[in-house]
């Protein structure tokens, strides 16, 4: 009979500093915090209590001070209030990358892309014999002169066409995307941090941009009330308010700002948690938290509407698994021709990459 046994959990030999170790777990701090950094520091202290992460030779005190030297952190001239700078901001992005990438890699998630490979501008790991009208800039040298060599010896060594290789390319779109983050205050309602998944993926999904593909462009959004458009550099301080859900409000800026964006791929990522409750008429609210109001579910399905007809399609991440709101989401989908997730907030990150990732590859 197969049974379970548990042992002490020793950890692997970690090489790291105490400063990066602390670092590490700091940023995630931050990421919970909303860039409270007083708030952080508490929590680290009471964890350093608890599982005593300092010694007698670096304690917390000499953290704060290596995090000024370094430029981690800075002094408001004005109020002497402790606030993190731009490199902590980019740390706090490149470890949700780094966080989000390394649960990609031991997933176990299938992955069924049918993918054909063309004239492009990202090599892959494949090659294929030559063809007339390739391009002698894909010619793979090392693999081209071993033919030449098997083929017709080291002593009279001659090349011919036979022998040549082409390194396979595949053709990456360009992209610009819209990215509606759901700050009403159900995404921190019963007992459940929904926010801070979402601010993760964020995070990550603008540091991969910027980085991998600088040619695309993305929009970040927040809605609740009302709509509007943040920063990157926002991203760790985003905090929910007491707040409806205008998804109207957050589709009509998403499709306004794509717009004006000149690549021809254009699509919307939507991550909340619930219907949308409110829609904004003329200066007043209208709200109705109670079931699906048919008022503002026929304007939410109507530019759901419009964007398929734009031929933006809108992949929603419904980081909640209630059963009622498939409902919603499923008309929702139908109309406007996208795709739908029921992710909840552990794997939020790891469907909304992989939809990102196929989309960027065109087929030939």
């Amino acid at each position: 009979m197969r049974g379970i046994t548990f042992s002490r959990f020793t950890p692997d030999d970690d090489t790291r500093s105490p400063f990066q170790k602390l670092l590490d777990l700091f940023t995630q701090l931050l990421t919970y915090t909303s860039g409270d950094v007083t708030e952080a520091m508490q929590w680290l202290t009471e964890l350093d209590k608890e599982f005593g992460l300092t010694n007698d030779e670096y304690g917390l005190g000499d953290f704060i001070q290596e995090l000024k030297e370094k430029g981690y952190l800075k002094e408001n001239e004005e109020t002497s209030k402790i606030e993190l700078t731009s490199k902590t901001e980019q740390t706090i992005r490149k470890n949700a990358l780094e966080e989000i990438f390394g649960k990609l890699k031991k997933s176990t998630v299938g992955n069924h892309n049918i993918r054909k490979s063309g004239m492009g501008d990202e090599l892959n790991a494949e090659t294929r014999p030559f063809e007339f009208g390739d391009s002698i800039d894909q010619l793979d040298v090392t693999a081209s002169i071993r033919n030449a060599q098997i083929n017709h010896g080291i002593d009279s060594f001659s090349i011919h066409q036979d022998d040549l290789e082409i390194k396979e390319t595949d053709y990456k779109t360009q992209t610009s995307t819209a990215l509606m983050i759901d700050i009403s205050h159900s995404m921190i309602l019963y007992g459940e941090d929904r926010i801070t998944p979402a601010k993760k993926v964020a995070m990550a999904l603008s540091e991969l941009i910027t980085t991998r593909y600088p040619k695309d462009t993305l929009d970040i959004i927040v809605f609740g009330n009302d709509a509007w458009q943040v920063e990157i550099k926002d991203l760790p301080y985003l905090t929910v308010g007491p707040y409806h859900t205008n998804t109207v409000a957050g589709l009509e800026l998403a499709m306004d700002l794509l717009r004006r964006r000149r690549n021809p791929n254009k699509q919307i990522f939507m991550i909340t948690d619930g219907k949308p409750t409110c829609l904004k008429i003329g200066k007043e609210y209208y709200k109705n938290s109670f079931g699906l109001d048919r008022k503002i579910l026929n304007r939410t399905l109507n530019l759901a509407a419009q964007c398929k007809k734009l031929k933006i399609p809108i992949t929603t991440f419904m980081v909640a698994t209630d059963p009622w709101l498939q409902k919603f989401v499923q008309e929702f989908t139908e109309t406007n021709n996208g795709k739908a997730f029921f992710s909840g907030t552990d794997n939020l990150g790891q469907f909304l990459f992989y939809d990102f990732e196929n989309g960027k590859r065109k087929l030939f």
